[in-house]
């Protein structure tokens, strides 16, 4: 890959759930790209298997509510009744270190951080091939009533409706085509920065 870039990047990928952002997102991690996880930190309970710390800052309302006064988030958001931050020294610590950071965040987080470093920022939608097979992989889940995976349904069309503000789009169809196109769009974007 050569010499690590001068300036850290901020990679955001955003996709509707049940389109496989997080195992993308796991994957680019671990894959030898040089990539940073930036860990949000959320009010709601862990899912079994998640741990505190590496796939989120399990934290109480009152410490979520405290860090907002603090202002030390880059941004924030409610969804489905729980509060999820992306903490912002995390960011500029790792950014003035010339490190390059992953965010796995939603449309309006993404657009936040667009908002913060219009030049630093990569913003990469996953969508799914398409919306019948999004419920069918939310459906085999079964993590979600189906009330829940009719608001997530929802708010995946409204969410869709906003690629055309990213810098990329990556289609899900297959994991090991969707990960190499992935890929390639972190290499390319890393590859020279003047």
């Amino acid at each position: 890959m050569g010499k690590r870039p001068r300036f850290g990047k901020l990679f955001v990928i955003s996709a509707p759930s049940g389109c496989g952002k997080t195992t993308l997102s796991n994957r680019a991690l671990s894959d030898g790209l040089g990539l940073e996880r930036s860990v949000s930190m959320t009010t709601r309970w862990p899912r079994p298997g998640e741990r505190d710390g590496v796939d989120y800052h399990f934290v109480s309302p009152k410490k979520f509510a405290t860090i907002i006064k603090n202002k030390g988030f880059l941004e924030y958001e409610e969804n489905f009744g729980n509060m999820y931050g992306t903490p912002k020294r995390f960011l500029e610590d790792n950014l003035k270190a010339g490190r390059s950071v992953l965010l796995d965040i939603d449309v309006k987080g993404a657009l936040k951080v667009k908002k913060a470093y219009p030049d630093k920022s990569v913003l990469i939608f996953i969508l799914p091939p398409t919306m019948k097979e999004l419920k069918r992989r939310l459906h085999f889940r079964r993590s979600e009533d189906v009330g829940t995976i009719k608001k997530r349904l929802e708010l995946a069309r409204k969410e869709m409706a906003c690629k055309k503000i990213y810098d990329h789009t990556v289609v899900n169809d297959n994991l090991e085509h969707a990960y190499r196109k992935l890929k390639k769009i972190i290499l390319s974007e890393l590859e020279f920065q003047p």
